[in-house]
């Protein structure tokens, strides 16, 4: 069983009051928008992580490349 923690939120008594009217529970929808929130983040971040890895590999040009592979293959 994985660890848990509380997280609260300071939310208007008028929204707390539609939330309970309709039902809503206010941890399930914090959960979710927290987890796609960090779905997000992380998305973004190995964006940028491979946008800095394409230019330094370009930089090294395909024919470096081309060799360092064929280099690997034949074991040299």
């Amino acid at each position: 069983m994985t660890k848990q923690v509380t997280v609260s939120a300071r939310i208007d008594a008028e929204l707390r009051r539609k939330l309970k009217e309709l039902g809503i529970r206010p941890s399930e929808v914090i959960k979710k928008a927290l987890e796609r929130e960090v779905e997000e983040r992380l998305k973004l971040q190995l964006y940028r992580k491979v946008e800095r890895a394409s230019k330094i590999i370009r930089r090294v040009g395909r024919d470096a490349w081309i060799k360092a592979i064929r280099e690997s293959r034949d074991g040299r």
